[in-house]
This record gives C-alpha cells, structure tokens and sequence, in this order.
C-alpha cells in the first residue's frame, strides 16, 4: 500500500458559548482546525487534525501544519502509511520538532491501519480497556454567577467533574475556586487550572488562601520549574498540563514526582505514536494522565477517544468532548458523549470521515 495524495484543509470552529476566556487575559470565539487528509492506492483513506487553543498555543499556530506539510508531504507519497515508526521517523527526520503539526499525519496514518486490520484504533493501542471515559467540563472565565449556573447545567448532563478556569487575575481566582468547589456534590471532582496565568508568588497566594478545599491545582505558572515552587508550598494535587511536552519531561516529573496528574495533549505530544509511549511510561510509574487535546472538532476527538479508550481505567482521570465545545464539524460520525462519558467507536480505524462540506475546498493538495 503506498500513499497517492495529501490534501490540507483549513476551517474554523465557531465556540459554542460565543466567547472562551482562558489563561492570563486569552480568549476564544473561533479556532482554526487543520485537517490533513491521505490517499492510498489501496482505495483507503485517513484523516487527522490539530486545532490550537488561540493561536500561539503552546509555540503552536495553525499556520505550522501547512508549513510542515510542504517539507513532509513530498516525502510521505509513495511510503506505505501503516508503517508508523517508519513514518515517524521519517517526519522527524525531515523537520525537528513541531510535533503539533505531525500530529495530523500521524493520526490519518493510524486511520489507515485501523481500517487496513478492519479494526478500531483502540484494539491497535491495546485493546479496550476503559468503556466510556469520564469526561471533564470546562466552565470559562465569566461571573462566579454565570460559572455557577453552567456548572449545574453541566450536571444534568451527567459531567462529573469540572474545570474552573482562573489566571487571569489571582485575588478574584481565589472568590472562583471558593465558589466553585462549594457547588460540588458527592463524588465530583474540580481541577482549577491557571494555564500558565500566574506568577510564582500570586500563585502561592491562591494556593494559601484555598488550602482548606479539596480540588485539582492546575498549571499554575508557565514553566515546569516555577509549578515545583508552587508545589512545594501548595498542599493540593497538582496537574501539569502545557510542560508535559514528551518523554524527557515525562522521565523528569517521574525522577521528580513533580505531578499528581498529568495532562496528555496527543499534539502538544507530537502525535499518537509519541502520546502512547509517554501515556506508557507514566502510567508504569502510577502517575494517572488525562486523555485530550488542544481543541479540536469530530476527528482529533475521535483520536482522544481512542486515546482514552486504550487507557487503564485506574489511570485515567479523565478526557472531554472537544467537538461538543464548537457550532460546526471536521468530521462524520466518531465518538459520542453520553451521560458524562465519552464512548470511542467500534468501527475500522479512528471512525470518523472528513466533513467536506465543512472543510471547504483544500488549501494545499500533494500527489495525485
């Protein structure tokens, strides 16, 4: 089997609740999605896709797949995409680093061997080992009124556990959390994540003023080691998120025990073949991760999904819908959320088809 064709698309996904507050001052109305679409002569075909959260998100722009993909794109025609070392190999040999922008080529490729073996990805990454992953919900930065409201309504939907986000101004965070974890009933979870908000000192502060509240501390500062600071102050369980970039950062908070939790973002990763093998390490070292991404519509959550579903339950804290948080779609068919849980599908490959109707016309195309 060789590949014939690679095509690029381009579109932007509208978020639901109109504007997405996040992080130290940031904010989401639309996201670009990037998906990457690969043709074989075998008549199969597979899809990717990566959509940052804002643009610049974690050094990652949506302009990166497009760029990555006139270097890599030209190599990858002709290679038989089920050979996925050899295909990650060759990517990271072409360009180093920007595994956000191989992510998609490698997810498409995994597509394709999925649909090769006529099996769902997640019997590939191991075999189903959580059925329906619990999903999180995030509440954005809006009036502790309007994140109590949401909260509830999240709720009744069967969500269990809940994202609070903060960072942008640390005195009223501290009101948030309070407000937050005080509607919490039996049983339900509340992460409080800054996305790299805070300074160091404000973040000891919020740490302090909280240490009585049972929640998730989040990525409070921008670097691995100014999060180690606040963890040698704060007495909650920490979650790293945007400094888990692979597995030299995953070997270091393992040497460390730097994290409580840590958040796998299958881009930020490089990919679901690097995402897998830190996922591994991880958990071999009972460090339990989260199954997610950046963003994204109905492909890259079908790769969540996966993801998710190949994830000891014991290890897994938890994974969300991406394509619920949008107005339009990547993709056909791929996983479902129902009463709090995100089911992957049973079906060859990744089971989710390119929505072109959504995409539009590609902006690049290589090949046939």
């Amino acid at each position: 089997m060789k590949i014939t064709r690679i095509r690029l698309y381009r579109t932007g996904l509208p978020y639901v609740g109109g504007a997405y507050r996040w992080g130290a001052g940031n904010v989401i109305e639309t996201a670009q999605a990037s998906v990457v679409v690969i043709d074989t002569d075998a008549g199969l075909q597979g899809c990717g896709e990566f959509t940052p959260c804002g643009e610049n998100y974690m050094v990652a722009h949506s302009e990166g797949v497009a760029a990555l993909a006139r270097l890599v794109a030209p190599r990858l025609l002709g290679e038989d995409p089920r050979q996925l070392a050899w295909i990650e190999g060759l990517m990271d040999a072409t360009v180093q680093g920007h595994g956000y922008a191989k992510a998609p080529f490698d997810a498409a490729c995994w597509d394709i061997l999925g649909q090769a073996c006529g099996q769902p990805i997640w019997v590939l990454m191991g075999g189903k080992l959580t059925d329906g992953a619990p999903m999180y919900r995030v509440a954005p930065q809006k009036p502790v009124k309007e994140t109590e409201a949401e909260m509830r309504g999240y709720r009744a939907q069967g969500y269990r556990q809940f994202q609070i986000k903060v960072g942008a101004d640390w005195s009223g965070d501290i009101d948030r959390i309070h407000a937050g974890v005080a509607l919490l009933e039996p049983g339900e979870k509340a992460m409080a994540d800054a996305n790299q908000g805070w300074r160091v000192d404000n973040a000891i502060r919020v740490a302090r003023a909280t240490r009585a509240l049972d929640y998730i501390l989040e990525q409070p500062c921008r670097t691995y080691e100014e999060c180690q600071q606040v963890r040698r102050v704060a007495e909650q369980p920490m979650k790293l998120d945007e400094c888990v970039t692979g597995m030299l950062a995953a070997q270091r908070i393992v040497a460390d025990r730097g994290a409580e939790i840590c958040c796998l973002k299958i881009s930020n990763l490089g990919g679901l073949s690097k995402a897998r093998r830190v996922r591994d390490f991880l958990i071999d070292n009972r460090i339990p991760v989260v199954s997610e991404d950046s963003w994204g519509g109905e492909i890259a959550s079908a790769a969540v999904a996966h993801f998710a579903a190949s994830t000891p339950a014991e290890y897994l804290q938890n994974t969300t819908d991406l394509m619920n948080y949008n107005t339009r779609s990547t993709g056909l068919g791929g996983p479902m959320a129902r009463e709090g849980r995100l089911y992957a599908t049973d079906t060859p490959g990744l089971g989710v088809t390119p929505d072109f109707d959504s995409l539009g016309p590609a902006i690049a195309e290589y090949g046939a």
